[in-house]
This record gives C-alpha cells, structure tokens and sequence, in this order.
C-alpha cells in the first residue's frame, strides 16, 4: 500500500460568524479560491499534478452548492483540468476530505490531492439546507432528534459534568490559545484573507477573548435552556430517549461552547514519489482512517467509539 503524506496545511484566519464579522463579505468560493492558490504558490503545483481537490462542508445550499469544489477549482488559479469533489458529513466533513484523500493515495488512485473545507456561517448558516433529518417528522421523531447544544447538555447531564468544569475549560482554552499566537505557532499556518485590490481584509483569528475569566463566563444565560424547556420543548424528547434521568442540566453557553465562525483549510497529501518530484519534505504521514455511526441524539459522542475502532485497527495504542 502506498504511503499518504501531509506536505502542507494552511487555513484562513476565523472570523466571526455574523454580519460584522470581518469575512462576511467574502464567499465561499472565493475563500477556498485563495486557500486553493496559496497551497500553488507555497508548493509549486504547476498544470495538472493534483488528482483532484475534496472539499467538505456542512451546508450544501445557495453560494455553498453545486459542488464548491470544482467551483474553488475554476475561480482560483489551479489548472482547469483538476477536479473537484465537494462532500458532507457535517461536522466531519473536512476531516472526511482528507481521510477520502488519503485513502485515494493509499490505493494507488493518484500520487496527490488537495482537501479541507468551509464554512461561512455569517452568509449560509446553520440549518439553511432545511436537513431531512431535523425537520422531517418522520425521522425526527422516530430518532429522537434535538439539537447539537440540547446534546451537548445531555451529555453534561449524563456524565456529570458540571458548569463549573466546562467554564474552566474554557479560560484554560483561551488562554492557550493566546499563548500560541503571542507565540507565533501558528505563523506559518495562516493565510491572511485580502480584498480584490490586495489589501487585507483579515490577517488574525478574530473569535479569541484572551480576557476571558470565571467571572465573565458566570454571568452569560444558559445558550440551550429556552429551547428545551419550552417550545418545541426539546428536554422532553431527550427524556423520552434517556428517562433515567430526570432533568437535562444546561450547562452550554456562548462562552463554553465553539464558536459561530466564517473560514476555510487545506492541506496537500501526496505519495513519497509526488514529494520526491517536487523536492517537498512530508511533515506528517497518515496511518490509518476510520469513520462510525453514533447515537443520533448525542451524536457528540461520536469520537470516543471511532477513536477506539482506529486504534484497534492500526494495531496502536
């Protein structure tokens, strides 16, 4: 089996996913269009050396259809005669970008490929696909559906976590994230965003609050309490999947929970031969690739049982 190899990854500062947000007048073509010629430049992808580029995003509509991909491909300066393949499996989908790359790779299917994904929350947000699987009542209903934050809670609710430990956890997040830009980790990872005449439009991560205390957190509303305790009264639902409990604790707010935001990534993966060709020195090679079905309802639970599956099957630890 050939060996896939990480030679590059860059990805566009985030900006906030709201109308003033600094990307929201940038689409998401035009974003993964620049991420596309940046990965060129950086790496000297000249003509058709790509086997073609896999895009994953959440929400497949408007601007964000008609597979992005090939549209990236044409409005970026990439030779033509690449491909593009858009993909979604939600949250997932960039990672899934790249596993479906590195599999290609690893089965001989061309020496190397683009993948990552995008999101631009602020233009196309979250639920504008009218997904079947929320707002079909026959699936819903049948499965149990509630939002990610009502997930979230229920999760919180079930392991015991409490407010408490998941506001730590964000100070402790944001102050390492701090740390890692005074730091300047991620320098050579980020492409600053520029307008049609090449001046900046966004050159920073703009979602940080290096600020960020117990006090400040302890005095933002639970995001997901409204929702589920009354109408559509999705607390009701989760207790009829899980009725050994009896409360959903909200813990979630807009201080502990990830952030709306606007960006794109990718990274270029390719066989030893294809870095050899175009003197690249690989920073990563990629073991092994595993995906799983979880529980609908707290689908967040997802990674535990897949990460599990990948370490049995590579033979790690």
């Amino acid at each position: 089996m050939t060996e896939a190899y990480i030679y590059d990854c860059i990805r566009t500062p985030r900006g906030k996913g709201r109308a003033d947000g600094s990307l929201h007048e940038v689409t998401a073509a035009r974003l993964s269009a620049d991420l596309l010629n940046a990965l060129q430049q950086r790496n000297h992808l000249n003509g058709p050396v790509i086997e073609d580029v896999i895009w994953g995003n959440a929400t497949q509509v408007m601007e964000q259809g008609g597979c992005l991909a090939r549209t990236a491909v044409l409005a970026s300066d990439l030779d033509e005669r690449i491909p593009g393949l858009s993909i979604n499996r939600f949250c997932a989908s960039g990672m899934e970008a790249v596993n479906l790359a590195a599999n290609q790779i690893q089965g001989g299917a061309g020496s190397a490929y683009i993948a990552g994904g995008v999101e631009m929350m602020s233009r196309v947000p979250m639920g504008s696909d009218g997904a079947a699987v929320a707002v079909d009542p026959a699936i819903a209903m049948a499965h149990y559906f509630v939002p990610q934050g009502i997930s979230a809670d229920i999760i919180a609710t079930e392991y015991g976590f409490t407010r408490a430990q998941a506001d730590l956890l964000a100070v402790e997040s944001q102050k390492r994230a701090a740390r890692a830009i005074a730091e300047g980790r991620f320098d050579n990872t980020l492409v600053e965003v520029k307008d049609l005449n090449g001046l900046p439009i966004l050159t920073h991560d703009e979602y940080p609050r290096p600020g960020t205390d117990m006090q400040s957190l302890g005095a933002l509303k639970p995001a997901f309490k409204d929702m589920g305790e009354t109408m559509p009264g999705f607390d009701k639902v989760a207790l009829m999947k899980y009725p050994h409990l009896e409360r959903i604790n909200h813990i979630h707010h807009a201080g502990n929970s990830s952030g709306i935001v606007d960006g794109a990534a990718g990274i270029l993966i390719g066989s030893k031969a294809f870095g050899a060709a175009h003197g690249l020195k690989p920073r990563a090679v990629i073991r092994a690739t595993a995906k799983i079905g979880s529980d609908p309802t707290i689908m967040l639970t997802g990674p535990v049982p897949v990460t599990e599956k990948i370490l049995t099957q590579s033979g790690m630890s």
